[in-house]
């Protein structure tokens, strides 16, 4: 997109007060001296003995490095161009003029990327994730409806640079899926994906329907951090009720020939758990009980924050369970989120994994939400 600059001081003082507003919000002096313990930590020769932790410093380390590069590079490029404007307009050369006003477009675009940088400020935000799809009402249509936006993370995950891993699938009886559940490794895993959270509602003409009505259908997206050893949740084994079954799906020659997947419900929260992606019963059952734990974590943070909110006086709707997002094939296209408004036509380009515009539009309005409660 092409930035039409009319009036070039204004301009450079309106990017100079982006960049100042980014260095508060990425809130940089913490992040400074978080950045010597990172190097610090990445010069252990130690690190590598867990291989989870050593990618996790890696990844932040190269983060932190990249943001006070490019802070200070669109510093000093504001400061570059502004001087060869001056110049340019006292001896009167439109085409240093020129090339200085393209400087300050390439750094006006240059600081969007920076501002999508300072969207990440939520405790969890650059942690792996966990992100389940489960059929809701609606029947067949509902499960045809839950393996299509399960299919849809894949894409969109595996499209932007993410690690996934299918840790479990529950077939439905006559199509689709009753759910999946992927483990999702990367930078900002779960940052990108809180947005995710809740319930998408289909419409569209049911393929299963011999007299093609319209019908609507409903899947629950849950996301938690995948918090590993981080979780530190206590679960009583009396809570527990484990169960073991045979695999479902692709996944190799110890599919379907013993009883290795596992099933975990967490009986007072009716939380449910299940992992068949590990050669092992006992790896299974391990990986749920991780998963578990992250999920009954993540649990006691909402928690709180319900009460905070609770005690502010927020009358906003309860963060789970509420419908967010809704997608409509007939009879006309649109994708449309319920709490940014942002709203897309090409249904399609969505399901095959174009999520990153209403990803970027939750993360502006959460933290327009956070700056209205400071």
């Amino acid at each position: 997109m092409t930035v039409e600059i009319t009036d070039p001081k204004a301009f450079v003082s309106e990017l100079r007060k982006r960049l100042q507003d980014a260095r508060g919000f990425l809130d940089l002096d913490t992040k400074a001296a978080e950045l010597d313990e990172l190097r610090e930590q990445a010069g252990s020769p130690d690190l590598w003995d867990d291989p989870d932790r050593a990618r996790h410093v890696s990844q932040r380390l190269a983060r932190y490095e990249s943001l006070f590069e490019k802070v200070d590079r669109l510093g000093s490029a504001i400061d570059d161009a502004e001087v060869l404007l001056e110049l340019a307009n006292e001896v009167g050369d439109e085409d240093s003029r020129n090339e200085a006003l393209d400087q300050l477009a390439e750094v006006s675009g240059d600081l969007d990327g920076l501002e999508l940088e300072s969207l990440f400020f939520d405790e969890y935000d650059d942690a792996d994730a966990i992100l389940s799809v489960h059929a809701g009402a609606g029947g067949v249509d509902a499960q045809d409806w839950a393996e299509i936006l399960a299919r849809m993370y894949q894409r969109f995950l595996s499209g932007s640079g993410f690690q996934v891993t299918v840790e479990e699938v529950t077939e439905g009886e006559e199509a689709g899926i009753k759910s999946a559940t992927l483990s999702v490794k990367g930078d900002r895993a779960y940052g990108t994906l809180e947005s995710e959270r809740g319930v998408h509602r289909l419409v569209r003409i049911s393929p299963f329907d011999a007299n093609a009505r319209r019908q609507t259908s409903f899947a629950g997206v849950d996301v938690v951090p995948d918090l590993g050893d981080e979780a530190d949740v206590e679960i009583s084994d009396e809570d527990l009720r484990v169960d073991t079954y045979r695999s479902q799906g692709a996944g190799g020659q110890h599919v379907n020939t013993t009883d290795s997947a596992v099933r975990i419900t967490h009986i007072p929260t009716g939380i449910v758990v299940q992992c068949q992606n590990e050669r092992s019963q006992l790896q299974n059952k391990a990986r749920a009980m991780a998963m578990l734990q992250s999920k009954l974590a993540e649990r006691q943070r909402l928690e709180r924050l319900a009460h905070l909110e609770e005690i502010r006086g927020d009358q906003g709707e309860a963060a789970w369970g509420r419908q967010i997002r809704s997608y409509v094939m007939q009879p006309s296209q649109m994708v449309k989120d319920l709490r940014t408004d942002h709203e897309v036509g090409n249904i399609q380009g969505v399901l095959d994994g174009d999520v990153m515009p209403f990803v970027e539009s939750y993360l502006r309005w959460r933290r327009a939400r956070y700056e209205a409660s400071e």
